[in-house]
């Protein structure tokens, strides 16, 4: 029988302190930025929600026959369109890229709470909408960053609330149905988080019978569910712990109402970072890529990111590898590993 109660190992500094960090983090995310809510008529509560609406281009075409997704984007290029000049048309202190982030995911969309009442977004993905802000409109802080909860990246693009999400989003095939993806900027997999001291061993039949947290509208939740379909989730797996976002599954396993968070790698290894008392169990079970999302007809726009990916992969000084040193490798082991292969694309434009 699982016991529901704090663990003893919280009880350190290390515990408490992550205890303190994470929940911080909770309540910023409820306060510092605009909260981006469910709207009626959208996407229904869920990532994959939302009508599909009308196919646009060949990025469309090819989510209609979905196999490698990280493969399904448009080619770079430099050149204007309409989703370009709309922004840049934006007047006095309106004129910014409207950026759907976290800001409670430590090292990726973070406020560090020991930096004051001001402290700014920073991590490895506010990195990445600074770096296309300055290619869109010139200004690397021309950008306006929006809280988005994991469930609601997709309802926000679809309604216009942000031009992107640029979120440890995972590029999937039914994501591609209803949002346009840039290349692959990120590479990761699900993995199991669990106390040090649980007998959980990884995404193996030392799950059997506990309890799972999991963000609603993440690929983790879907791949689980998918599993349980196919017969391969352990026996007695419980996945009603939904949350809407990451950051409350490690304060659900803090407090010990579940035994396991089961979430992307990257994501993982900076929660374990935030508290000692829990850790990976267990190798990734699957391969996933981040890209940064956008409207479904914003051809233009994706690829002016993808030339913005393209830059920031080669660019040594200020690029990819640099934000991964600044924020990332104290959490993850190799960098390597997290770099996406080169691009490939629908077709040359």
């Amino acid at each position: 029988m699982r016991a529901r109660r704090l663990r003893t190992g919280l009880k350190g500094w290390g515990g408490v302190g992550a205890m303190a960090l994470a929940c911080v983090l909770a309540v910023l995310a409820a306060l510092l930025l605009p909260a981006v809510h469910s709207h009626s008529g959208g996407g229904g509560g869920t990532d994959g929600g939302g009508g599909h609406g009308v196919a646009h281009g060949s990025q469309a075409r090819a989510a209609e026959e979905c196999t490698d997704p990280e493969k399904q984007t448009l080619a770079p290029s430099g050149d204007d369109g309409p989703t370009i000049d709309a922004i840049r048309a934006r007047e006095g202190e309106k004129r910014k890229l409207i950026v759907g982030v976290d800001q409670n995911s430590y090292r990726w969309g973070y406020r560090d709470p020991n930096s004051g009442g001001d402290a700014e977004l920073e991590g490895f993905d506010i990195d990445l909408a600074h770096r296309i802000a300055k290619d869109v409109l010139g200004d690397e802080d021309a950008v306006q960053f929006k809280a988005i909860p994991t469930d609601q990246r997709i309802p926000a693009i679809q309604d216009g609330r942000v031009d992107m999400v640029v979120r440890t989003m995972t590029i999937n095939c039914d994501r591609m149905k209803d949002v346009a993806f840039s290349a692959p900027y990120f590479r990761t997999g699900q993995q199991v988080l669990a106390p040090k001291s649980s007998k959980i061993t990884g995404y193996d039949p030392s799950l059997a019978d506990t309890e799972i947290c999991t963000a609603a509208g993440s690929t983790a939740l879907s791949t689980l569910e998918q599993d349980r379909t196919d017969g391969t989730l352990p026996e007695g797996v419980d996945l009603r712990t939904t949350v809407p976002n990451q950051l409350d599954c490690l304060v659900r396993l803090q407090l010990g109402e579940v035994d396991a968070v089961v979430t992307d790698g990257a994501l993982a290894a900076s929660q374990a970072a935030q508290d000692p008392t829990v850790e990976l169990k267990g190798d990734a079970f699957t391969t996933e890529y981040y890209g940064v999302a956008m409207k479904k007809d914003a051809d233009d726009l994706v690829r002016r990111v993808n030339r913005v990916l393209e830059q920031w992969r080669a660019d040594g000084a200020e690029g990819w590898q640099h934000s991964y040193d600044r924020w990332l490798s104290g959490t993850m082991d190799d960098a390597a590993k997290s770099l996406p292969p080169p691009p490939r694309y629908l077709r040359k434009g």
